[in-house]
């Protein structure tokens, strides 16, 4: 039987479900070190816009931390959950607001928080020095009984017990597990944002008053146009439409935004305006990608995987950051329980074959909904087709 000495853990991405990760076991007293690629915390600042949590996975992700007072105080329930259902002409055929709980019971509720802003409430309640950044990973070696040797791309070698890949749709740690590849669900577009002084204009209030304090979705022709208001005011819009995954724009700015009113020639004044006026520095293409649903390996010792690195799907579900955050806490409990207990690596193994299955099973139920709801927002069908499945229960497993 092999020994059951703490393991070195070590967390591919810093993310919110790394982060996660590396905090539930930290309530545990349990080391570990977060790799991060990214230079610092303020690097890509204003990529991402808001996440909405649900009560039973990402909050309660937060919750079991302790983190419950400072997303209440961080994110916004209420105002930031209103939503907008249009057409290419802008006009809500649905409207839909809600009130903030006064008795602060947010079971009911998805609080919207800005991606930035939950990572700073995660990063201040880890030690600094468990994560590492400017760590890319280069490459893994598989040594004997499940370690393995990570080699990173600014020259640190090192040795751990537990690698967990919590990096993403590009996942570098996935390759240990699955042949799978990413597929193509035949859509893609672009993210571009109004800055907050440019979305608080007077001259812009009609793009303002058009988006409201949450998110609008604006589906026809194959196309949808999507805008949400961040924390900071800032107005972030995805525009996605069917075309070849070599689709791409002009380099400069001027002309990309040319390519897009070109697209979107006889849609609504202010969705124009917002390609008009969108920050030139800040124009990020955006296919949508996916593992196939069902994604799933063969259990192998010392490695496994969370997020997007398992169960990447398109965002029409909402539920990527949820599951990701859940499957972090999930774990987190899973290794804390073993390793304080001072089951076997054997034991530890099963309880982690256990897990996955799970989690899993659950991703695989949210992947396909995902894809069902891109195809009925992103179809010849919108805005009809929307409403008719929002009747049926939009957004339920």
């Amino acid at each position: 039987m092999a020994s059951s000495a703490e393991p070195r853990i070590a967390i591919i991405g810093g993310g919110p479900s790394g982060l996660v990760l590396l905090l539930t076991l930290f309530k545990h007293g349990i080391p570990a070190m977060v790799y991060e690629r990214e230079v610092s915390s303020d690097a890509r600042a204003h990529l991402g816009g808001m996440l909405d949590l649900e009560w039973s996975s990402g909050q309660r992700a937060l919750r079991e931390n302790g983190l419950e007072e400072l997303f209440v105080k961080y994110s916004r329930a209420g105002d930031a959950e209103e939503t907008r259902i249009c057409g290419k002409a802008g006009v809500p055929l649905i409207h839909r607001k809600k009130e903030k709980p006064t008795n602060g019971d947010l079971r009911e509720s998805r609080p919207e928080i800005d991606r930035r802003a939950l990572r700073e409430l995660l990063l201040g309640a880890v030690p600094q020095e468990s994560v590492k950044w400017g760590h890319a990973l280069a490459s893994v070696c598989l040594l004997d009984e499940g370690r393995h040797e990570l080699t990173f791309t600014n020259g640190l070698v090192t040795v751990v017990d537990f690698l967990v890949g919590a990096d993403g749709a590009n996942s570098r740690v996935r390759l240990l597990l699955s042949s799978a590849t990413l597929q193509y669900h035949g859509v893609t577009g672009v993210e571009i944002s109004l800055s907050p002084d440019s979305a608080s204009a007077s001259e812009n209030h009609d793009v303002s008053d058009a988006v409201g304090m949450g998110s609008c979705y604006c589906g026809e022709d194959n196309k949808i146009f999507t805008t949400q208001r961040n924390g900071d005011g800032r107005i972030r819009a995805y525009l996605w439409h069917r075309n070849a995954l070599t689709w791409a724009l002009p380099n400069n700015p001027k002309d990309a935004k040319k390519a897009l009113l070109d697209l979107f020639s006889d849609w609504a004044p202010w969705h124009r305006k917002i390609i008009e006026l969108c920050d030139e520095s800040a124009i990020y293409l955006r296919p949508l990608l996916y593992l196939p649903i069902g994604h799933c390996w063969d259990h192998k010792p010392g490695v496994t995987l969370i997020g997007d690195a398992a169960h990447l799907m398109s965002p029409f579900a909402a539920a990527g950051v949820n599951l990701a955050m859940l499957d972090a806490l999930e774990l987190g409990l899973v290794l804390g329980a073993s390793i304080t207990s001072g089951a076997s690596v054997e034991k530890r193994g099963a309880d982690i074959v256990d897990w996955e299955e799970q989690m899993l099973e659950r991703a695989e139920k949210w992947a396909a909904l995902a894809k069902r709801n891109l195809e009925t927002c992103v179809s010849p069908g919108a805005p009809q087709s929307i409403l008719e499945t929002l009747k049926d229960g939009f957004g339920k497993v």
